[in-house]
């Protein structure tokens, strides 16, 4: 028989990447949109079902009900990814309200034989200084985005929902990046646009931060090796090669043959710029790519490690230099930035 999955986040850069190699796959994908998302990425509905549109929003129980009829398993994408927004209540309603309504489906629909979580490493807070694993809880004491505070939140419901036999399996990507669609979920391609283009001159602070960094096809292979391999309550790290970016800055320099930057700029600097940002945002109603909430984060370390995904998921990352060297050409060809 066809495995007949709900997506939800297939619009976003993540989801629609995961959607398509779900088809490839062989697997039947219903994927939950609203009547205003942007599904230029998506495929056309197929009259077998194979894949088919469900209209709906993750906010809106019924229609993840309605969603859930038929289905065995469940990938739940769908979040507002964004450093800040003028209105942070977006990120508890979805992110939050959200998972409890796909939770609670599941349990009414009960032929949902998985669901695969989607979190982010924002979710086990930071790790100045060492290198955390799936063992680390958000202590909860201080966040630096909105969004950080709504996946924290989420952790605990997801947890919870598991301890009352929900089988939902927890995967937290690193940070995301590769070729595909350019969201504020795309932030690495973001800052090569803006660094290659001329517009970030320099290292974006002195390079004490760290993040893990992991390609986007390697994220999307990890959750669809958490359907046939993820155990129910489990977490997992999707992550990957940890570093600053100022290494990667540097390393990209060394792909595409062109210079390093020559100066960092202090975080106090991007900071304000961020305020300034924010003060237009508000006028223009155009999100920032950098804000202060962004600087909160880069005064942090988010170092993680993914040897149980490899354990237990078969798990395989790839080098950040593998990575860059797909994404960086990508970018070049698509007329995003020039070298």
């Amino acid at each position: 028989m066809t495995t007949k999955i709900l997506l939800t986040g297939g619009s976003g850069y993540l989801g629609g990447r995961l959607c398509h190699r779900l088809l490839s796959l062989g697997h039947s994908v219903r994927a939950l949109v609203r009547r205003t998302s942007d599904i230029s990425g998506l495929p056309s509905p197929i009259g077998d079902g194979s894949f088919e549109f469900a209209y709906g929003d993750v906010t809106d129980y019924r229609s993840i009900l309605d969603a859930c009829s038929g289905c065995q398993f469940i990938f739940h994408v769908a979040a507002v990814v964004e450093p800040w927004l003028p209105d942070p209540s977006k990120f508890f309603s979805v992110n939050v309200g959200g998972l409890k309504n796909i939770a609670q489906a599941a349990k009414e629909t009960k032929t949902i034989e998985k669901i695969i979580y989607t979190s982010s490493f924002f979710a086990l807070g930071s790790t100045d200084g060492y290198v955390a694993d799936e063992n680390q809880i958000h202590p909860g004491k201080y966040f630096c985005t909105e969004y950080e505070r709504s996946k924290a939140d989420a952790d605990k419901i997801a947890l919870q929902a598991a301890a009352e036999g929900v089988p939902i399996v927890l995967v937290y990507p690193g940070v995301i990046y590769g070729s595909g669609k350019l969201t504020a979920g795309n932030m690495v391609a973001q800052l090569m646009i803006e660094r290659f283009n001329g517009r970030l001159p320099g290292y974006i602070g002195y390079g004490k931060d760290k993040f893990s960094f992991c390609h986007v096809d390697d994220v999307l292979e990890g959750q669809i090796a958490a359907m046939d391999k993820g155990r129910p309550g489990e977490r997992y790290l999707l992550t990957g090669e940890n570093a600053s970016f100022m290494h990667v800055f540097d390393m990209a320099a060394v792909i595409t043959g062109t210079k390093r930057p020559r100066f960092s700029i202090p975080l106090w600097l991007i900071e304000a710029y961020g305020w300034v940002s924010v003060f237009f945002s508000r006028i223009t109603g155009k999100l920032p790519l950098i804000s202060y909430p962004t600087v909160h984060v880069l005064r942090h370390q988010w170092a993680y490690s993914c040897e149980k995904a490899k354990a237990e998921l078969g798990f395989d990352p790839r080098s950040l230099k593998d990575g860059l060297e797909e994404m960086l050409p990508w970018l070049k060809s698509s007329g995003a930035i020039k070298y």
